[in-house]
């Protein structure tokens, strides 16, 4: 069906819009007729607006995007899922002030074996709530169908509206509305003007106000006059002015700031009536007189009031300047500070208005000089009193002089501040103007609304002049004159000219009567004045003035009207005779010349006599004969006269323009334009010249009249005129200055564009203004709707405008006082329309011959060559939008729009559109490499104009214009295919924005909107088959024609396409779908469904590409060989084919694609398929998957697998982690949004970079490896805070409110997620239940089940699951029972997992399902050891793993377990009821065992200890201790230590080897634990358990899946794995051993290359640096420790762990759990007196220790990795003296040496081991020396040896040992120990080692010397002299003493028994010993 179109024709109501109809008609002079130039200003807001939209617009993402707001509109109003992670979360934060409590109780509070007798006794407990049909028998068919009803219950029907809107960014089809054309106006400040005190009050003064901008040394407002006099003194000048209008009587005033300056100054200047003196003088008083002191200066006082009032009353006319002061208006704003509010970026945004660029554009302002302290329009307001003013000089009235003034104000040092004051007091109050500021006048003083009382005294708007160029046209009537006199000099003019006044008059003609009353007056006077004077400085015959004279000019300007200029010299003082005003000369400036208004800067010579007749017509610069000139005719007086005109263009080639299409209008020929006659004959060229130069007028002022200049353009093509009788044909110049200037325009504005490059001005122009030209007007009829539009907040202070008092008192023409604007414009307009004169023609008359716009425009595009064609393709969006407008307007004026669509538009036209359509798409196949920008903006204004096509044209004729697109674009031979593609993609996406997407794609479908009124040919037959149609619409059958030629085409481009912009568009449409009213009934979503059900085969393609949510990377990694979606598949899918082929073909490319997709594409992707999966018709889907292959079905389990992991609920702490993530990095991502700002690329092509080059999100900041909640590798892209949460935007900090509606939203989308995985499980289990496919998806289906189990789940969700699931194993119990131990093992795992949870409804669920699980499997086989075994060991792998497992909820689960077996009345006479209670009580056992470890969580040792012993509990239990191994590993593996993690799966591969050795003798396994001793001697405790204890083949006995070959190879990879890890390489090699058999065995070639790929690393990496565990002694001692006090273990920590280190951790965690003055550290090793202990400390004695050797050990000890591994033996050394000390002198310095020995080898599958044995050997004096010796020896051994030799190192070691200052240590001790020989004959063997000893020092020092000689340069020749000298006094002074010997040893001894050796590896026993 089409479109109904509505034109709604905007009425602009006069005095309701301020930023439209600022009007001012008060000065519109009527003569005989309106001037052309008035009349085009008054059209801008005169003429009506036309804006088109179409009936179902609103329902196209175009205009309605899916954006933040919209989607939390939509979010309103859910319920809130109850999830156990938000549930816990809360009770963990209610718990914490318990930690305390747990932390401080110690073990022996909590005794083993305690547990089964507590008060935990299972039968006293309470039991959940019993579900009502669990016990009962029904049928499958039945309990299905209960099922399904109740799944279907309460459902969100609006998926995605749950889920995130689509990116704004990549949202291409967006058209954002233009802003209405409106006034420009900055930022803006009121300023009240609050009172004016001096020290003494004598005489009125006067004040203006201005600002002005010192960096660019400018006035940037208009003067703002203000008088704050009291009644008396205004009393005094009430003879010269009789009446004050209340407009003058203004006090307070509203300042525009465009742009923002810390350079802007509120400068403040005083006047006072003329008197006689210079300035100084007159300020004098002021400096030196108080009011207080009135009673010392009382009669001065009086004079000088007396004076005063003299002066008043005859000099009150005139002004002399007195004193000046300035405001920096930044420190205004600083100092207050800034209010507290949000960006208002952010604001903008999250509100979803401005478009990137406006962001873009605001940007810019934040970021020029003084940012955030400049922002004037949001300071909290001031009350300043200024009490300094300057006076002025005479001589420095100048604005150079102020800008030098305010310049160095800013300094510290000002020069002014070291002038003395004029002191005063002037309070003024400065603020942010209002929005909508009471009793405004606008600067032409119209009273602006709301405007309640006339007789309130008014603020004014004051114009504002700024700094620099503001791009904005006209909207309003605006014709202001400012003149500002500079100066004159009249020094060389003869006599008396000193006081000099200069007056200005406005003069319509010479005579002095026809001066007008324009001049706007200052402040207590009359509205206007004839005249104006300026202030007055006494005499001086050069002034310099500072005067700004504000003017209206009349409408009809013409070449009498004159600026006036008479000098006066005014008497001061009163004389006889002497006049006061003396004129002493005259000058002009014409105002009008060429048709054109003069303004700038004139330097004008001065008359001395009164001006001639006529002169007006000439300048001054005209030397006239007979006229006596000041300074022989030189220029004297300075004069600048500016505008401020929405009538004059102040340009002269826009003014050449306008005039002679004026002179055409009038037909007024001939016609003087400066030099040169226009006739009819030269006047085409003269035109078309014009036309051609309107390129080189100034940007700004095109912009500022572009309305006038786009509307003649249009007009001359529309209307071509007609000269001398010859049609004159302009429409090719017209197209190109159009062209041209619209491309100016585009180029020089960049930062005013939307997303899609186009300007807004020109959009704003098109959408609002443009309507095609008519002659008559009032020719045809037309539906009038008026809109009103809102208020703009860019300029609400003045919205509405009224005039109620006389406006135009000069109008002779006007009868009587018009009360509104509207009336008086009506009568100018109505007045003048029948006075035309008799040679000028009409335009209905002279242009007869009318051309449609849009036929025009697409023959000069088709026809245009060049660098017109250029810049027409540069900016195509206008001309097809200026086309698509006049089509419509054109149907609508012709009435067409009810007509057949193919007769609506002629052949001709259709034809240039082709050609149109068909050129632009090869320029954008063939120029892309050349221009991308371009080429994109081309390409998306191409699908705009087509989308529009849509609803004007014949569909069949836009669809084969889109083929042919099509066409050219997929079929080039470019090297960057890929990019063609993207374009492609971004064009179908505009053209299916389309708001009849789906009707043009279900033209069958008996579910559609309502019909067309104009529909294509044929459109009304149908058939209601929505599968199969024979006849149908035309336009359609070529859609589906083309679609069904794209589908193999488009596939056969394997293209690397950047898919998101695909996906996205996918997105795109189907939130369209979802939010559209029309498609509410679930009817139609199921007809639209079928459109995208292709999508499912693709989405299931790509698996292998989608990112992995769940963290187990290559889960899917499968290579399927599965078909791709055949075309007639596709069309048999979808009944009809699609109009985006593109989108889902280029989704499906994306499994051949070798790079994956980043989480944010891949979940969009997911939403997608969910969302055709919860729409498509359930019978359709049923019979789809009927028709798949099992490889296909297990592909779609896989995906609902991913998609429940995608959608997982991350829970509410999570979302406010994310929150404070965000707001920590905003900072950073701002600052590169700045950089990218601010940067030289352009916006368009900045943000198109964007979009298509972070494709994976890789724009990433966060480094971390920390997984965040959206998988792995969460990427965020830099344009956005945070990917997933885009509608932070800018704000990224969010209030509680917003997170809890975040998790609500987020619990409700993972709810829906998952419910419709189930509800698409339950269609496969339906589909494959009667074929042979049964077996091989069942298992399939249950893992997706249990995966969705595991995750974070609603309760809602589990319920249905749980239901499913014992549907499941109701129907297919065998899967369970008899085939698959996993299956069996994970359901039992998850069943336990929510016995154990908080909520109430899971658990009762849970408890249903567990009891019917062992029910079934009792059934079956009459005994439950399957279900018992797996149920026991999930148990203990739940307690043993899960840290917010709560032990209470368990206990309820099982008692209600307990109650259904009671309650089961059929089984109540078996076996079976005392099975389970057995099975519950046992398993109560295991909890309340398992239950202390949660004591301990912060221990990690004891933690370990724990499981350990527990698992040691469960030595007769394989299964069991395997998980506990495995649960240890875990633990290890978690806080590092992976040597620790790697010899537990060690061990349990050893338990595993041992089971499979009694299963069966495979020569390729290994023999048991005995193969595992080379990896560790621990290992043999495995083999406790042998055949005889415990059978292998009972059932449910080594039953996991670890139990096999297969899980066996699993074990040892993981523990090579951790060896790698821990830096083993060795014991890696140990491991492969093992493993290497079983890979040859069963010829796995390829494992076996990995497996010698990772030995030869592991074999390259040995020689690396390696540093393993550091060890300590710790000894616990005291009664708190409970059982471990007097335990001594050997704690292994890791490397360069220091003995504070270790000292400060165990000492910070015992204070903790005892208190803080509880833990005392032993600081020495010495054995510990009990004794001395107080027995209420806890008491640590913590010893570094070493590994030890025997000397023998050290032979097979040779590496580092040996001197690390399998270590028992440990030693510490304790130096003491007999006496007690622990230093001594060397005679009596004693050493222990203790050596310990423990339980097992380290590494273990602890940290921590008991120690069992402890010796110690004291050495006396003499081997302490021996010691020492050795050691000292052994270092210079190694230093001579080194390799690569280092003399440092060498020559360090002999200072040691031969240098002057040490010779007292080696010398000493042989003194000491070798003078004498000993008494004692046990000594003789030491003294004689030692003598040995030093001989082998005296060697090894020769050999060092040596050594050192041959490495030596010449510079140490003498350092090596030096020690040799000190080592041959050492050698001499050792002589005697080391040769020595005693007799005694040399004779023969009595055989003695050998003592046994100590020996660390003889002592560890090859068996079991317990701890």
């Amino acid at each position: 069906s089409t479109l109904n179109l509505w034109l709604v024709m905007l009425q602009l109501c006069k005095g309701s819009f301020q930023a439209l109809a600022l009007l001012n008609y008060s000065c519109v002079s009527l003569c005989s007729s309106l001037d052309p130039r008035v009349r085009d200003a008054l059209a801008v807001y005169t003429d009506d607006w036309l804006v088109i939209q179409r009936k179902y617009q609103r329902y196209s993402t175009t205009h309605a995007p899916h954006n933040s707001e919209r989607q939390r509109e939509r979010q309103r109003g859910l319920v809130k899922q109850t999830f156990e992670l938000d549930e816990a979360a809360a009770a963990d934060r209610h718990d914490d002030q318990d930690d305390a409590k747990r932390r401080s109780v110690s073990l022996d509070e909590t005794p083993r074996g305690s547990w089964a007798s507590s008060i935990f006794d299972l039968k006293n407990s309470s039991p959940d709530a019993l579900l009502p049909s669990v016990l009962e028998r029904a049928a499958a068919e039945d309990m299905d169908r209960r099922n399904t009803e109740a799944r279907l219950q309460g459902r969100h029907s609006d998926l995605l509206g749950l889920y995130l809107p689509p990116d704004e960014d990549e949202a291409v089809e967006r058209c954002t509305v233009p802003e209405v054309p409106k006034e420009h106006c900055g930022q803006r400040i009121m300023v009240k003007c609050l009172s004016l005190k001096f020290e003494i009050e004598i005489e009125p003064i006067f004040g203006t106000l201005a600002l002005y901008d010192v960096k660019e040394k400018k006035k940037i407002s208009e003067n703002f006059y203000f008088d704050l006099n009291s009644d008396q003194m205004k009393g005094l000048l009430k003879p010269h002015t009789p009446h004050m209008a209340i407009s003058t009587l203004a006090r307070s005033a509203i300042f525009s700031i465009t742009y923002p300056s810390a350079d802007i100054f509120l400068v403040i200047k005083l006047e006072k009536v003329l008197q006689q003196g210079d300035i100084g003088e007159c300020c004098e008083p002021y400096m030196v007189m108080k009011e207080s002191d009135s009673s010392k200066h009382k009669e001065k006082l009086e004079k000088l009031r007396l004076q005063a009032e003299q002066s008043c009353s005859r000099l009150g006319h005139f002004r002399m300047p007195f004193a000046w002061t300035a405001i920096h208006l930044l420190n205004i704003v600083s100092s207050v500070g800034g209010l507290d509010r949000s960006d208002p970026d952010s604001d903008s945004e999250r509100k979803g208005h401005g478009t990137w660029n406006e962001r873009k554009k605001k940007g810019f302002e934040r970021m020029s000089v003084g940012d955030e302290m400049c922002n004037f329009a949001t300071f909290r307001p001031a009350t300043l009193t200024v009490t300094n003013f300057f006076k002025q000089e005479g001589d420095r009235l100048s604005d150079e002089d102020l800008y030098k003034y305010l310049a160095d104000m800013r300094r510290p040092s000002s020069v002014l501040r070291r002038l003395r004051p004029v002191t005063a007091q002037l309070k003024i109050d400065i603020s942010p103007a209002p929005d909508s500021p009471h009793y405004c006048l606008s600067p032409e003083l119209l009273h602006v609304k709301p405007y309640p009382d006339l007789r309130v005294r008014p603020t004014k708007d004051v114009l504002e002049f700024p700094a620099r160029y503001v791009y904005t046209p006209h909207t309003t009537y605006r014709n202001l004159l400012y003149v500002y006199p500079q100066s004159l000099n009249f020094s060389s003019r003869q006599g008396s000219v000193r006081n000099i006044a200069v007056k200005v008059q406005f003069m319509a003609g010479e005579d002095p009567s026809q001066a007008l009353p324009v001049i706007f007056g200052k402040s207590s006077c009359a509205e206007f004045m004839q005249d104006a004077y300026t202030p007055i400085i006494y005499h001086d015959k050069s002034p310099e003035f500072y005067e700004e004279m504000k003017m209206k000019i009349p409408a009809n300007l013409t070449d009498n009207h004159h600026l006036l200029f008479t000098f006066f010299h005014i008497s001061c003082q009163p004389k006889q005779n002497t006049p006061l005003e003396t004129p002493v000369g005259y000058t002009w400036i014409p105002l009008m010349q060429h048709g054109r208004l003069r303004t700038g800067s004139f330097s004008l010579p001065v008359s001395v006599e009164k001006l001639p007749p006529s002169y007006s017509v000439l300048t001054p610069d005209v030397q006239l004969p007979g006229m006596k000139w000041v300074d022989n005719h030189k220029a004297v007086f300075n004069v600048e006269v500016t505008a401020a005109s929405s009538v004059h263009t102040q340009d002269p080639h826009l003014d050449k323009f306008f005039t002679l299409v004026y002179v055409l209008e009038e037909y007024s020929f001939p016609f003087r334009l400066k030099d040169v006659i226009i006739t009819e004959a030269n006047m085409e060229g003269e035109l078309k010249a014009s036309m051609a130069a309107v390129r080189g007028a100034l940007l700004d002022t095109c912009v500022r009249f572009l309305h006038q200049l786009l509307n003649k353009l249009i007009q001359l093509i529309v209307y071509p005129p007609v000269i001398a009788g010859q049609i004159v044909n302009l429409g090719r110049a017209a197209f190109e200055a159009m062209a041209l200037l619209v491309n100016q325009i585009h180029k020089n504005l960049e930062g005013n564009q939307d997303q899609h490059g186009r300007n807004n001005l020109l959009a704003s122009y098109i959408h609002f203004c443009f309507r095609v030209p008519t002659a008559e007007p009032a020719s045809y009829e037309m539906p009038m709707q008026y809109a009103t539009l809102s208020r703009t907040t860019v300029r609400p202070s003045s919205l509405h405008l009224s005039r109620s008092k006389s406006i135009s008192n000069s109008n002779p023409d006007l009868a009587t006082t018009p009360v509104s604007p509207d009336e008086e414009v009506q009568r100018i307009i109505a007045g003048k329309a029948n006075d035309r004169s008799c040679n000028r023609m009409s335009i209905s008359s002279v242009l007869v011959h009318v051309k449609l716009l849009h036929e025009e425009l697409a023959l000069q595009w088709v026809v245009s060559t060049t660098a017109v064609r250029e810049a027409a393709l540069q900016q195509a969006w206008f001309f097809f939008q200026i086309m698509t407008k006049s089509m419509t307007h054109h149907l609508f004026l012709t009435s067409k729009l009810d007509v057949a669509r193919r007769q609506r538009f002629p052949d001709r036209f259709v034809d240039d559109i082709a050609a149109l359509v068909c050129a632009i798409s090869a320029d954008i196949a063939n120029r892309y490499h050349k221009d991308v920008e371009l080429v994109e903006r081309l390409n998306s204004s191409l699908a705009f104009f087509l989308n529009d096509l849509l609803s004007l044209m014949d569909r069949g004729f836009v669809f084969n214009l889109i083929r042919s697109y099509y066409k050219q674009v997929a079929f080039t031979s470019l090297p960057s295919p890929s990019s063609l593609n993207a374009l492609r993609v971004d064009f179908t996406r505009i053209v299916c924005s389309h708001e009849h997407y789906v009707v043009l794609n279900l033209p069958c479908s008996t579910l559609s909107p309502p019909a067309s009124p104009s529909p294509s040919t044929s459109s009304t037959t149908s058939q209601s088959s929505a599968f199969s149609s024979m006849v149908q619409d035309q336009g359609v059958a070529t859609m589906f024609e083309l679609s069904v030629l794209l589908f193999p085409r488009i596939r056969r481009l394997n293209f690397n396409m950047k898919y998101n912009i695909a996906i996205s568009a996918v997105h795109s449409l189907l939130c369209s779908h979802d939010a559209d009213p029309r498609y509410t009934d679930p009817q139609v979503r199921a007809h639209i469904a079928q459109l995208y059900l292709p999508l499912i085969p693709i989405v299931m393609e790509t698996l292998h590409q989608l990112h992995d949510f769940s963290g187990q990377h290559n889960i899917y990694a499968t290579h399927y060989s599965g078909n791709t979606i055949s075309q007639s598949v596709a069309m048999a899918i979808a009944g009809s084919p699609l109009l985006a082929p593109d989108l889902c073909v280029c989704l499906h490319q994306v499994g051949r694609q070798s790079s994956s997709l980043s989480a944010e594409c891949s979940r969009t992707l997911l939403v997608s398929f969910l969302w055709v999966l919860k729409n498509a018709d359930a019978a359709l889907l049923e019979r789809w998957v009927s028709d798949l292959s099992v490889l296909q079905i297990n592909r779609l389990l896989d995906l609902l697998h991913l998609c429940v992991s995608c959608f997982e609920y991350k829970g509410r702490k999570a979302l406010e982690r994310i929150n404070s993530l965000t707001f920590k990095k905003s900072q950073d991502m701002k600052a590169r949004l700045e950089e990218a700002i601010l940067g030289t690329i352009g916006a368009r092509q900045e943000m198109v970079r964007r979009c298509r080059v972070c494709v994976h999100g890789n724009c990433d900041f966060f480094t971390q490896p920390e997984r965040s909640p959206y998988g792995s590798q969460e990427n965020v892209r830099w344009r956005k805070n945070v990917t997933h949460w885009r509608q932070n935007t800018d704000r990224v900090d969010k209030t509680k409110a917003e997170v809890e509606q975040e998790s609500v939203v987020d619990g409700n989308l993972a709810t829906e997620a998952s419910l419709i995985v189930l509800d698409t499980l339950e269609i496969v289990v339906k589909t494959v239940v009667a074929s042979e496919l049964k077996e091989s998806v069942l298992g399939g289906v249950l893992r997706v089940l249990l995966h969705s189990m595991a995750g974070n789940q609603s309760a809602l969700f589990l319920q249905h699951c749980f239901t499913t699931q014992r549907a499941l194993v109701f129907k297919f119990p065998e899967m369970l029972f008899e085939e698959d131990t996993e299956l069996c093992a994970d359901l039992c795992l998850r069943l336990l997992r929510h016995c154990s949870s908080s909520v109430g409804s899971v658990r009762s669920h849970a408890s249903a399902s567990l009891y019917l699980l062992m029910r079934q499997n009792f059934e079956i086989g009459n005994n439950f050891a399957r279900v018992k075994m797996q149920v026991t060991m999930s148990l203990s792998s739940l307690v043993g793993t899960s840290q917010n497992f709560n032990e209470e909820h368990l206990r309820r689960s099982l008692k209600t377990i307990l109650t259904y077996a009671e309650e089961d009345l059929e089984l109540r006479d078996t076996p079976f009821p005392e099975q389970v209670q057995d099975l519950v009580f046992n398993l109560h056992m295991i909890l309340t065992d398992t239950v202390k470890m949660k004591e301990h969580q912060q221990d990690p040792e004891m933690l370990i200890d724990l499981m350990y012993r527990i698992a040691k509990g469960y030595q007769n239990s394989p299964d069991l201790r395997l998980t506990w191994l495995q649960n240890m590993a875990g633990k290890h593996s978690a806080r590092g230590n992976h040597a620790e993690a790697a010899h537990c799966l060690v061990h349990s591969a050893a338990l595993v080897a041992e089971y499979l050795n009694m299963l069966e003798d495979c020569r390729y396994l290994p023999i048991g634990c005995v193969t595992f001793q080379n990896i560790s001697s621990n290992v043999l405790e495995e083999s406790a358990v042998s055949d005889d204890v415990l059978s292998p083949e009972e059932e449910g006995i080594c039953a996991g899946k670890y139990f096999s070959e297969s899980g066996l190879v699993g074990l040892l990879e993981q523990a090579a794995a951790s060896f790698n890890m821990a830096a083993m390489y060795e014991a890696i090699n140990e491991v492969y051993k093992i493993l290497l058999p079983v890979h040859e065995a069963n010829r796995d070639f390829k494992k076996l290359a990995t497996v010698h790929g990772k030995l030869q690393d592991a074999f390259n990496k040995v020689y690396n640096q390696r540093m393993f565990g550091t060890y300590f002694r710790v000894g616990f001692y005291g009664c708190r420790f409970g059982d471990l006090d007097e335990q001594e273990f050997v704690y292994k920590e890791p490397s360069i762990t220091k003995l504070a280190e270790i000292s400060h951790r165990l000492e910070e965690f015992y204070s903790e759990r005892f208190g803080d003055d509880m833990v005392e550290i032993i600081k020495d090793s010495n054995p510990v007196d009990k004794n001395k202990m107080d027995p209420n400390k806890a008491y640590l004695q913590i010893t570094y220790v070493e590994p030890f050797f025997d000397t023998y050990e050290l032979k097979e000890r040779i590496t580092y990795f040996d001197k690390n591994y399998n270590l028992r033996t440990f030693m510490y050394c304790t130096p003491f003296t007999l006496d007690g000390r622990a230093h001594g002198d060397l005679n009596e310095q004693y050493k222990r040496k203790s050596i310990l020995t423990t339980s097992h080898a380290f590494p273990y599958i602890k940290t921590r081991i008991n120690v069992i044995h402890k010796e110690e050997i004291i050495l006396v004096p003499m081997e302490v020396a021996i010691e020492d010796m050795q050691k000292k020896t052994q270092e210079l051994a190694f230093a001579t040896n080194q390799e690569p030799s280092d003399a440092k190192m060498l020559q360090m070691v002999l200072q040691g040992s031969v240098g002057t200052t040490v010779n007292q240590g080696p010398l000493e001790v042989a003194q000491v120990f070798l003078s004498d020989i000993p008494d004692d004959p046990k000594l003789f063997r030491h003294h004689n080692k030692l003598r040995l000893c030093f001989k082998d020092f005296t060697k090894r020092c020769e050999d060092a010397l040596r050594k050192n000689k041959s490495l030596i340069g010449p510079d140490q020749k003498e350092y090596h002299r030096e020690l040799e000298r000190n080592y041959n006094k050492l050698k001499e002074a050792l002589g005697p003493l080391i040769n020595r010997k005693i007799p005694q040893l040399y004779r023969t001894l009595p055989a003695q028994a050998t003592q046994t050796q100590r020996n660390s590896f003889s002592r560890s026993s090859l068996r079991r010993v317990d701890c």
